[in-house]
């Protein structure tokens, strides 16, 4: 948060309007000094009391001095917050340290320090500063938490300055805050491997080799820092210059999280709802491909990728995938549901093929939708899907009903799909998925897929 002097408002604004302000400070306790104050003298005039006209004085003028010396009384207090960490899982706290510094060279008086925060984050924090001496400085904190997901701001610091009769209180604040980013909790997943996956892939990597064999050789020239042991003499002859032999080029295998936020799609709200069920998985997903060095992008079905950046909108090999992860946590902190129409944009952005592994977490899905989403496996490679029924999540029913049928219907275009009960664990699907397509024997399909863990 950025520093800031007090009081807020400039020389020429301190005026009458200012003045007017300063007396709306009154306090309860000042106010009523100043009424009997009022009274008091009234009653002298009336009755012909001239000490009874004295103590009215006194009780009248005691907070309108008071409000003058507070209001007159240049103090110059900096403010900063620091946010630690600025992004935390739904259910964590965070921790908020405030400063505040004396930069004048009077000593403070008696200081309330509030910070602003949204209700769902806790009460509103609010301390007592006795005295700050010239030049010197109080640190306090409070931590926040919430159970929601979503972007929060907090701020700005207000300060409330009293004096020591406390008959008057003047409050002014700093402009700054800081946002505090809860994104959706995420769950360690086991490593899975499917069946059919190609020789020589492990820990979610697939490489490919650039050179195929000595006769399949693509050299290139020599650059400063090269390994001399790589030099290939026959082209080095050929060409008449140093010719070295390429490294091998690591390919990173794809992954995309397809999000299903269809408002028709899920039904009940709050933190243990089907839609944040569906939310906080996609995050664990997201995070656990990261980890075994696929390049990963979320899809929702309105066809929004993310990060959107790089071949085909994944995390490209060249970006860090802890950025990568906390851009996609960002976006999943904020998703909502969207109008309802259907998973056809998200096909239309898996068309291009080349995908890779699918995993999908879908809500309640109608013979239409289940028909798109059948046809978004032709375009990957192995596909996962996770399908959340409101009816098991609303009203607890269960046996062979739509939803079964929807699921049959992915299981023959070639899904691993599960129906998601509630309170189900994400691990343990995830674990039971594997062995479904260890079982069925369900090769992988694109080249650049391989398998997935």
């Amino acid at each position: 948060m950025a520093a800031g002097g007090l009081p807020a408002e400039s020389a020429d604004e301190q005026g009458r309007g200012g003045l007017r302000a300063a007396l709306a400070g009154l306090t309860t306790r000042g106010r009523s000094f100043l009424a009997a104050g009022v009274a008091a003298a009234i009653c002298a005039f009336v009755l012909g009391q001239e000490d009874l006209l004295r103590v009215g004085l006194l009780l009248a003028v005691l907070p309108l001095v008071c409000t003058v010396v507070l209001y007159r009384t240049r103090y110059r207090v900096s403010g900063t917050r620091r946010l630690e960490p600025g992004r935390v899982p739904a259910g964590s706290e965070a921790r908020v340290q405030l400063r505040i510094d004396n930069v004048s060279r009077l000593p403070t008086g008696l200081l309330m320090l509030q910070d602003r925060v949204p209700y769902v984050l806790g009460p509103r924090p609010r301390f007592v500063l006795d005295r700050v001496e010239a030049g010197g400085r109080r640190e306090v904190s409070y931590r926040v938490r919430s159970d929601l997901r979503g972007r929060y701001p907090l701020g700005p610091l207000q300060l409330r300055l009293t004096d020591p009769f406390g008959m008057c209180e003047l409050t002014r604040a700093f402009s700054a805050y800081d946002t505090l980013t809860v994104i959706p909790r995420t769950e360690p997943l086991p490593p899975v491997r499917l069946s059919g996956e190609a020789a020589g892939y492990g820990d979610g990597r697939h490489r490919s080799l650039a050179l195929a064999g000595e006769d399949d050789v693509i050299p290139r020239g020599y650059r400063h820092g090269d390994d001399l042991r790589r030099v290939h003499w026959r082209s080095t002859a050929r060409y008449g210059e140093l010719m070295v032999r390429r490294e091998e080029q690591p390919q990173r295998a794809r992954c995309t999280v397809l999000l299903d936020t269809r408002d028709i799609a899920y039904a009940g709200a709050g933190p243990d709802s089907a839609f944040e069920w569906a939310v906080s998985g996609a995050a664990s997903a997201l995070v656990h491909m990261l980890e075994r060095g696929f390049s990963v992008r979320l899809l929702t079905d309105t066809g929004s990728s993310v990060p959107g950046e790089g071949a085909g909108g994944f995390a490209g090999s060249t970006q860090d995938s802890s950025d990568s992860a906390g851009l996609m946590m960002d976006t999943l902190a904020v998703v909502d549901h969207s109008d309802g129409g259907g998973l056809s944009r998200a096909y239309d952005v898996l068309r291009g093929g080349n995908e890779g592994l699918l995993v999908g977490f879908f809500g309640d899905l109608d013979e239409e939708q289940a028909a798109v989403a059948a046809k978004m496996r032709r375009r990957s490679g192995a596909a996962i899907a996770f399908v959340l029924d409101s009816g098991l999540w609303t009203h607890g029913s269960d046996g062979h009903g739509p939803a079964e049928e929807r699921l049959r219907q992915l299981r023959e275009a070639g899904w691993t799909a599960l129906a998601v009960r509630p309170g189900a664990a994400l691990p343990d699907l995830w674990r039971q998925a594997g062995r479904e397509r260890s079982n069925t024997g369900a090769a992988s399909g694109a080249a650049g897929t391989g398998g997935w863990s």
